[in-house]
C-alpha cells in the first residue's frame, strides 16, 4: 500500500491556484488543516500534524513555506517520526528574518535537526521570503537533499507552476522511496 500523501500548506493556507490544492483535487491528497491560518502558533499547527500522521500507517509530507519549518519542528518533538516516510519541503521561509519575528514569534528559533526521514528541499534562487543560501543551510541541517528550483520565486501560485510536475517528480521518488537519506 502507498503512504498517504499530507499537504502542508504555509501561512495564509494555499489558494485555489497553488500546486498543493491542485494535487489535492487532482490526487485526493489530504490537506492537513489548521484552526488559524492567519495567526500560525507553533504548538497548534504541531498537534494538527501529529493528529494526521497518525491517522495512517504510513505517510510522506509535502510542505509549503511555514509548512517546511512546522515539518523540522515536527519531527524534532514526535515519537511517531517511524510513521513518516519522507518529506517534500518547498520553498522554506525564513521565520527569523527580523520583519517575521513579531509575525511568527513562536516559528523561531527554526529547528536544525537532522530529520529521522528522506527529504527533499526544494528553493528557488528569487524567493523573497528565503534566500537561497539559508534554504540550502537548513537543508544541510535537516539531513536533506537540495534541489535547484531556479528563479521560481515562492514556488507558490505567483510562480504559475500550473499542477509543478517537476514538483510531483520528485514526491514520486519518495514514495518510490529512491531518496536516500541526507545525499
Amino acid at each position: 500500500m502507498m503512504p498517504q500523501v499530507l499537504l502542508l500548506p504555509g501561512w495564509h493556507n494555499s489558494g485555489p491556484a497553488h500546486w498543493q490544492s491542485l494535487w489535492q483535487a487532482e490526487y485526493g491528497y489530504v490537506r492537513v488543516e489548521q484552526h488559524s491560518w492567519d495567526r500560525p502558533l507553533r504548538g497548534d499547527w504541531l498537534s494538527q500534524l501529529e493528529e494526521a500522521v497518525l491517522q495512517y500507517p504510513e505517510s510522506v509530507l509535502v510542505a509549503h513555506s511555514l509548512g517546511c519549518i512546522q515539518v523540522a519542528a515536527w519531527a524534532a518533538h514526535s515519537r511517531n517520526t517511524d510513521r513518516v516516510k519522507g518529506a517534500l519541503l518547498v520553498a522554506p521561509c525564513d521565520a527569523e528574518r527580523p520583519e517575521m519575528q513579531n509575525i511568527l514569534h513562536s516559528w523561531h528559533p527554526i529547528v536544525r535537526e537532522r530529520m529521522p526521514f528522506p527529504s527533499i528541499v526544494v528553493t528557488s534562487r528569487n524567493d523573497p521570503y528565503c534566500s537561497f543560501m539559508r534554504a540550502s543551510a537548513l537543508a544541510h541541517a535537516w539531513g536533506s537533499s537540495m534541489v535547484d528550483g531556479g528563479m521560481g520565486g515562492h514556488l507558490n501560485a505567483d510562480s504559475r507552476l500550473g499542477n509543478w510536475p517537476q514538483g510531483h517528480a520528485l514526491l514520486q521518488q519518495l514514495l518510490e522511496k529512491e531518496v536516500t537519506h541526507g545525499h
